[in-house]
């Protein structure tokens, strides 16, 4: 992983990132208990990743994203006091990712409205692929569960499609999915959801249980 150095003016928060990570962590150590681990992978603008932490205090969550100015961003929103059970890192997810996050060590792995991607041309960068699958078999304990949520109904029908391939997932819903919140009056609103949904678009939610 490339070494990353954080502005002045965002290091008094660096205790919330993983500055220059590069091998596999010790959650113990990273949050200082042996509490159940979270993952969010795309944190967006930290809607999500900065208020359900807040309300699971005895669960630990980490938050991946690629784009330092999106890191940065979701830094600002965390504090001391609140946020003592987040850590944010800066990590592409691929084959190799058990060489950062530990297999098997994940309760819960949150993907809220990934990049649809909708031209044909650019399905190979959609995020939901079966590669991309893989590796989240590899850090999900056994039972653990994958929770995606798009406004894009093509997207949705190739989640759906994606996970429907495998024998080593199995789908929390009859046909694949449900368009109505799972948190029921704790759902977060992302932004990207709240921007779509202001022009007609809701929801799809996924849940999968690694078998």
């Amino acid at each position: 992983m490339r070494k990353v150095n954080l502005p002045v003016d965002i290091t008094p928060k660096k205790e919330f990132f993983l500055l220059n990570a590069e091998n596999l962590l010790d959650y113990k150590e990273v949050f200082g208990n042996s509490n159940p681990v979270h993952l969010e992978i795309g944190c967006g603008k930290g809607e999500f990743i900065s208020l359900l932490p807040t309300r699971k205090t005895d669960v630990n969550f980490l938050g991946i994203e690629l784009k330092m100015k999106r890191i940065l961003m979701i830094l600002k929103k965390l504090d001391e006091v609140r946020h003592k059970n987040v850590r944010l890192i800066k990590l592409f997810v691929d084959a190799n990712v058990t060489e950062i996050i530990p297999k098997e060590s994940l309760d819960v792995i949150y993907i809220q409205h990934p990049d649809p991607w909708p031209k044909r041309r650019h399905h190979k960068h959609r995020l939901i692929q079966q590669d991309f699958i893989d590796s989240l078999y590899k850090i999900l304990k056994p039972g653990g569960t994958v929770e995606l949520s798009t406004d894009h109904t093509e997207y949705a029908e190739w989640i759906v499609n994606e996970f429907a391939q495998r024998k080593d997932f199995e789908s929390l819903y009859d046909n694949g999915f449900t368009r109505e919140s799972p948190y029921e009056e704790e759902h977060i609103e992302t932004y990207f959801e709240k921007v779509n949904a202001d022009i007609g678009f809701k929801p799809y939610f996924m849940h999968y249980r690694k078998i």
